[in-house]
């Protein structure tokens, strides 16, 4: 299917050092300190799901969203997608293209590739927003060797397009958008979640998703623990697909982040709250 942009903006592209082409949103017309959007992660991801937040800040500062790899308008070849390859991709876009600290505001699992990223380059950030993070839930993720199994049965052509299909149908895509939404979810992101799921290589990215091979076993200790006094915000009330139960404890011995809710929301407060979303976005950013 043809893929319109997810954002009214110029996009530019840049190619990793280890060869993979990423694509990025950009709108330069202001001054101030940048701001970075990353997505989430699942079968139909894009920088569509930060639309709100990228049209708001345009033109009022540097703002910039990645279509993360094997997604959107970047490269989706048959490769190792990895946490460490997403954590990568961030960080050279905040080396290379932007190039001085930025805020840098991530959705899902995509914080975690956000936090890798901020340990990768600590300078070049000036402080985290997490929406719905991933990685303070219950139930711990298994460790990378528990993956093999799964990984080789979304490694058979068949098999995997088969299943990959089946979470990439329109009915599928309208039924797990409905779960991240209090209300109803907008018909045109419905549309753009089906165009961008349906594009040669799509199925790759997703799959490893599908196979927990992309979320850090963890990632308290490994990931959020490391990043010392960076100023950390964290927006998360309810989501279908993640838990919070650990957030609380950690928020108690790390003071430099802070946790806002803004009920009732499931996951994408910049859709259903996006004014109380923008409010609490620049107080924090302010302080």
């Amino acid at each position: 299917m043809p893929l319109p942009e997810a954002i009214p903006a110029e996009r530019e592209e840049l190619v990793s050092a280890d060869g993979i082409r990423l694509a990025y949103y950009v709108d330069r017309s202001a001054q101030g300190r940048p701001l970075l959007l990353i997505h989430s992660v699942n079968a139909a991801a894009s920088s569509y799901e930060v639309r709100p937040l990228f049209e708001h800040y345009a033109g009022r500062r540097p703002v910039y969203s990645l279509d993360l790899p094997g997604f959107g308008h970047s490269d989706r070849s048959p490769r190792d997608y990895s946490p460490e390859r997403y954590g990568h991709a961030i960080a050279e876009l905040l080396g290379r293209v932007i190039g001085e600290p930025a805020d840098v505001l991530a959705l899902s699992l995509g914080c975690e590739f956000a936090a890798r990223a901020a340990l990768l380059a600590p300078e070049r950030l000036a402080s985290l927003a997490l929406i719905s993070p991933t990685g303070f839930g219950a139930k711990p993720i298994p460790t990378p060797s528990k993956f093999g199994a799964a990984a080789r049965l979304l490694s058979l052509p068949a098999l995997s397009q088969g299943l990959y299909d089946l979470v990439a149908s329109r009915r599928s895509i309208s039924y797990f958008l409905g779960l991240c939404f209090v209300g109803d979810p907008p018909e045109a992101m419905i549309d753009y979640a089906y165009a961008t799921s349906h594009q040669p290589g799509a199925r790759h990215a997703p799959l490893t998703f599908l196979s927990m091979r992309l979320f850090t076993p963890d990632a308290i200790t490994a990931l959020y623990e490391p990043l010392g006094a960076l100023p950390v915000l964290v927006i998360a009330d309810q989501d279908p697909f993640v838990g919070f139960e650990r957030l609380g404890p950690f928020l108690l011995q790390h003071p430099s982040w802070r946790r806002v809710g803004l009920p009732p929301h499931r996951g994408l407060p910049q859709w259903e709250r996006l004014e109380d979303t923008l409010l609490t976005l620049d107080q924090f950013w302010a302080s």
